[in-house]
């Protein structure tokens, strides 16, 4: 992995047609602009779904959290 610091206004050039721009940076967080062909698929991270590997174990889920049961006597 590449890791790179970038100030407001600066770029990283993926291959020769994806540019990444630096738009505003804050507390914590980084607002990017990506200057890419429309054939190039661009997507934020938690938009990607990944296909089982077979050699892969699949994480468990979490067990469910149990919800407390509030009694409403009055409720129909």
């Amino acid at each position: 992995m590449l890791v790179l610091t970038r100030k407001p206004a600066e770029t990283i050039r993926i291959g020769d047609s994806v540019v990444v721009k630096v738009i505003k940076t804050g507390r914590g967080t980084v607002k990017l602009g990506i200057d890419a062909p429309q054939d190039v698929r661009v997507l934020r991270g938690e938009l990607v779904v990944e296909e089982p590997q077979p050699n892969k174990p699949l994480l468990k889920s979490p067990e469910p959290a149990v919800a407390a049961v509030t009694h409403f006597p009055h409720a129909v």
